[in-house]
C-alpha cells in the first residue's frame, strides 16, 4: 500500500493525465482503504472540473467570487 503523500501526488498527476496505469491502480487500491484520500481526490476532481470550465485565461473578480461560492456550496 502506498502512503497518503504518494497517493496525493498520484491524484494530482491523474488530474493532468500524467499518471501511469500502475500509479492509477495503486491509487484506486489506496482510495478503497483511506477515506481521507478519497475525499481529497473527490475535491481535487471537482476543482479541476471548475477550472477547466472557467478556461482560466484570466478570471474577472465576479468570476472569482462565483467560483469561490460554488466551492463553498459543495462543502
Amino acid at each position: 500500500m502506498i502512503s497518503c503523500e504518494k497517493a496525493a501526488i498520484i491524484c494530482n498527476k491523474t488530474q493532468y493525465r500524467e499518471s501511469t496505469f500502475m500509479e492509477k491502480l495503486k491509487l484506486k487500491f489506496h482510495l478503497l482503504m483511506c477515506k481521507t484520500c478519497s475525499a481529497f481526490t473527490k475535491k481535487n476532481t471537482e476543482l479541476t472540473s471548475i477550472c477547466e470550465k472557467a478556461n482560466l485565461n484570466g478570471l474577472s473578480e465576479s468570476d472569482k467570487v462565483r467560483m469561490k461560492q460554488e466551492l463553498q456550496d459543495k462543502v
